[in-house]
């Protein structure tokens, strides 16, 4: 039976991890608003650009050639793996990298053999898994987190583009939680380049309620909105990845603090059943000294 010293310094211990939790819930819960509110402003406005854009596509009768969607062998792929800089965020770090070395086996197999796969990162905890295993990690951009404005991750993004037209990369597939609420974050799986032309929602109504007018063409209009949508894409994925980061934090951080008030019921409770075995201890000590001062 351990003495109450011992009893009384890891209630304390305890008592002390859980005030850290619950601190590290709260500025979670904090920062978790600012970045729902932003994915949440962002997605309609992507929604809608990724609808007009579809619609355009599938009503130009003759499309134009566009290089973002070419269908090509693949030969070299990349694959972007999104992360948190921190831990103490549960299986969120894990489950990305876990996603993504599955992706790469089941996908790249012989391409991942002939040295022909490579692998971005966002966030130190991929780049600390990738960089400390057999993967060709070109590129971590750690520290985009800490100022994530559009036009920081547009230059990621322009890059990006930039190697699939250049044909250094056939296929670019980037990796990250999805968020969907505070408690659940969702594993995505996406294909950035090509590009994936999808069937026109609207291609079952009349005509006139999809006519519309375009200036100065709908050729024009689908080469200028292709480079912005795939920014905003990546930009919302970051978004995505940023408040799953915080979601999954605070989620973990919440049990933790509910963890540790249920072992100091517990400590407290041992602690008192020690204490009164040892003063009961003490008592028949006594006792037994008079009893045996009486003889």
């Amino acid at each position: 039976m351990a003495s109450l010293k011992e009893v009384r310094i890891r209630i304390n211990s305890v008592e002390s991890t859980k005030q850290i939790t619950n601190a590290m819930k709260m500025v979670s819960a904090s920062k978790l608003r600012r970045a729902q509110n932003a994915i949440l402003k962002l997605r309609p406005y992507e929604n809608k650009l990724q609808e007009i854009m579809n619609n355009l596509i599938n009503k130009v009768k003759e499309l134009p050639q566009l290089d973002f969607a070419s269908q090509r062998e693949i030969k070299k792929a990349l694959v972007v793996v999104f992360t948190s800089n921190k831990g103490l965020c549960g299986n969120y770090n894990s489950l990305a990298i876990k996603t993504a070395v599955e992706y790469i086996n089941e996908n790249f197999k012989e391409l991942y053999i002939n040295k022909n796969v490579d692998v971005i990162t966002i966030g130190k905890k991929a780049t600390e898994y990738f960089r400390k295993r057999d993967y060709n990690l070109t590129a971590s951009y750690d520290d985009i987190y800490m100022n994530l404005t559009f036009d920081n991750v547009e230059i990621i993004a322009a890059s990006l583009m930039e190697k699939y037209l250049n044909k250094e990369y056939d296929n670019i597939i980037i990796v990250y939680n999805r968020f969907k609420n505070a408690a659940t974050q969702i594993i995505s799986c996406e294909t950035f380049l090509p590009i994936l032309i999808k069937d026109n929602p609207n291609q079952g109504k009349k005509k006139s309620e999809i006519d519309y007018l375009y200036e100065p063409g709908k050729e024009e209009i689908v080469m200028e909105l292709v480079p912005k949508i795939l920014k905003l894409r990546f930009y919302r994925a970051l978004l995505d990845s940023h408040a799953s980061e915080h979601g999954a934090r605070m989620t973990a951080m919440h049990k933790a603090t509910d963890n540790a008030t249920e072992l100091l019921k517990d400590l407290k409770l041992y602690y008192n059943k020690v204490r009164q075995a040892s003063i009961t201890k003490e008592i028949l000590e006594i006792v037994s000294g008079a009893e045996a001062l009486k003889g």
